[in-house]
């Protein structure tokens, strides 16, 4: 396993927590904004109807996958971990929010403030549990591809991983929002279409961009072949002095 020194170990360190606070963000904001819903036209093939929350959700994969393949299966499971105590987090803030009577003058009623917060707190445990789910499945499934292929072809765990977790994501999340009434069951097929071959589209996408990731910081901090970083354990300050 490479050594690494001390000032390399804190780097890594850093943009391990970036990479965490990026995924925290992006998984708490899908939850506040998924009640707009937009339309888009996909150059004529196909006219996508999905929610907003849709739009940064994909990254959280993308920042599972470059955890994985850099700093290990365990440090991806713990930033899933903290995802949902922040997510839950989020919805006692906004529970407590919510029951706070607006003032007369509040450019923000009460009215207002709950139709569109007011179905957070289904959203938030729709979307945990679907999140619990793919995410899991998703880092379980690229280590699983990362040792069959002996640490090659980072494509193939990378979509592979992110198309069934994907599919998994969007069918729970979008099942139990209509088994509580929140979207009507007319919408369930269509909805699950246009999420699940949207998020296909940015997987493929995304794919660049992980090799990309994974090459910089493979390269940054010398790891060979499939090693990954280990950031809980520094290198002593002789080592790091050498």
């Amino acid at each position: 396993m490479t050594r690494l020194t001390l000032k390399n170990q804190l780097l890594a360190q850093r943009i391990y927590l970036i990479l965490a606070a990026l995924f925290i963000c992006s998984l708490v904001v899908s939850n506040l904004i998924f009640q707009k819903f937009f339309s888009w036209d996909f150059f004529g093939w196909y006219t996508f109807e999905i929610s907003v929350g849709i739009l940064p959700y994909p990254i959280t994969f993308l920042i599972t996958d470059v955890i994985s393949e850099v700093y290990g299966k365990k440090k991806a499971n713990q930033v899933v971990t903290a995802g949902i105590f922040a997510s839950f987090f989020s919805l006692l803030i906004i529970y407590i929010a919510n029951e706070v009577p607006a003032t007369d003058w509040s450019p923000i009623s009460n009215t207002v403030f709950t139709s569109v917060f007011g179905a957070t707190v289904v959203a938030v445990f729709a979307s945990m549990m679907a999140y619990l789910l793919a995410q899991y499945i998703d880092i379980q499934i690229f280590h699983f591809w990362k040792r069959l292929t002996k640490g090659k072809h980072l494509w193939l765990r990378n979509n592979f991983s992110t198309f069934l977790s994907q599919f998994v994501d969007t069918f729970t999340v979008l099942f139990l929002l209509c088994s509580f009434k929140k979207i009507e069951w007319s919408l369930f097929g269509p909805l699950l279409l246009s999420g699940f071959l949207f998020k296909i589209l940015v997987a493929a996408i995304d794919t660049p961009f992980l090799y990309a990731a994974v090459f910089g910081l493979r390269a940054k901090f010398g790891l060979k072949g499939t090693e990954e970083i280990n950031i809980d354990t520094f290198a002593s300050l002789e080592e790091a002095k050498s």
